[in-house]
């Protein structure tokens, strides 16, 4: 009898008791609003935004509702305005472009390569064209950071980082959203810190930061924020940024606040797993494992794997073999979005370019989730189902040759 997997690919970890209780303190005493304080109290969310800003090494951080609303502040906060264009990598998920998008400007798509990451080669061909480049480190894979910043230095370009995939994740020692002007996290349910939705915008900059924190609706309460810049900056900008409400209130920071303290060892647990898949797939006919480079301090949360040169009817199959069996692969290859399997060429607000490397690297891309809910024991099963699937079809397009 072939071997099942029964466990849930969408179930999380549950929120940690320290968080519970510290929401039911939010709950009892009913200051839910992030500027709802009384006297001599701090409030939740400005105490994480302190913490989150220690612990990434920026000098500021903001807490907002989501990861999309920390992009969309902070394209505005940098002044990008309508009209504008903006880079941004062509394998990425709908928000990205989507904030670019929601703030008037056009998204500009730069090739995805093998590695799965923006291709630095086709970005200087294109810096030309824009002066902002929204990055996203997408599924969590960093690229050449350093020859990035080179490039966006030398052209004049300001990047912000989309770091939903990598909070925690580093290059170089660096923590990911910090090679940026300003880099931008997501907590929500599928991320590494879990408060349903939320985000966070980190920088050092001190009028970025004051026009994020009034673009976010302070309402000219900044003075309240723990991790903010000088009065004097507030008073150059305050009359000049629009109120687009989208913070982050005292009951999600309340939950975030322990997740945060356990980041780094919630870390290890993730590629722990991540490496037991990434064995058990190793050497399979057809299949493609995706080397990380030694540089890059990742966070396995999810694992990709291509099915190079692979016709869409057989990577179909596979997807179905391996569901029938309990396991859920994502396709990033059909021609029509499913669920959040979305691709450049679907988002229909923005020029569809001709991008034939992504569109080879999409047409195998296979994409699975790595919940903590997963024993290693689990993961090493899961890739023995992926393993005896992929080369079944593998061995039958061989034999139909």
């Amino acid at each position: 009898m072939k071997e099942r997997f029964t466990g849930s690919f969408t179930q999380q970890e549950p929120i940690p008791d320290e968080g519970i209780e510290a929401a039911l303190s939010v709950l009892r005493h009913g200051r839910i609003h992030r500027y709802n304080t009384v006297p001599g109290e701090a409030g939740e969310v400005a105490l994480l935004e302190e913490e989150f800003a220690a612990f990434t090494g920026a000098r500021y951080a903001l807490a907002l509702a989501s990861g999309g609303a920390a992009m969309t502040t902070a394209l505005r906060a940098i002044g990008v305005v309508p009209g504008d264009r903006v880079l941004t990598n062509a394998f990425t998920l709908a928000p990205v472009p989507g904030a670019i998008a929601a703030v008037g400007a056009e998204p500009v798509y730069v090739e995805t390569n093998e590695a799965l990451v923006i291709d630095l080669d086709d970005l200087a061909s294109k810096v030309g064209q824009a002066s902002v480049l929204l990055l996203s480190h997408m599924r969590g894979h960093l690229c050449d950071m350093e020859r990035l910043s080179d490039i966006c230095r030398e052209a004049g370009i300001t990047v912000i980082e989309d770091c939903a995939h990598t909070m925690g994740a580093a290059w170089n020692g660096v923590p990911s959203g910090r090679f940026g002007l300003v880099g931008c996290y997501s907590t929500q349910t599928y991320k590494h810190m879990n408060s349903g939705e939320g985000g966070f915008l980190i920088t050092d900059d001190d009028e970025v930061a004051a026009r994020a924190i009034i673009g976010s609706g302070s309402y000219m309460l900044y003075g309240r924020h723990r991790s903010r810049p000088p009065e004097e900056v507030f008073e150059r900008v305050k009359y000049d940024v629009p109120n687009v409400s989208s913070r982050m209130d005292n009951l999600r920071a309340a939950i975030l606040r322990p997740q945060l303290r356990a980041l780094e060892r919630q870390v290890d647990r993730w590629n722990e797993r991540y490496r037991a898949v990434e064995a058990g797939l190793r050497n399979t006919p057809g299949l493609t494992v995706i080397d990380r480079p030694a540089e890059e301090r990742f966070v396995g949360s999810s694992i990709q794997v291509l099915l190079s040169g692979w016709d869409a009817a057989s990577v179909r199959d596979v997807v179905a073999r391996c569901a029938a069996r309990g396991v859920e692969l994502k396709w990033f290859g059909a021609a029509e979005p499913v669920a959040f399997t979305s691709r450049y060429d679907s988002w229909r607000y923005a020029p569809v370019p001709d991008l034939p490397m992504t569109d080879r690297v999409l047409a195998g891309l296979l994409d699975m989730r790595l919940p903590l809910t997963f024993s290693v024991e689990d993961c090493e099963l899961i890739a023995r189902i992926i393993r005896a699937e992929v080369s079944a079809v593998y061995q039958g397009q061989a034999a139909a040759e």
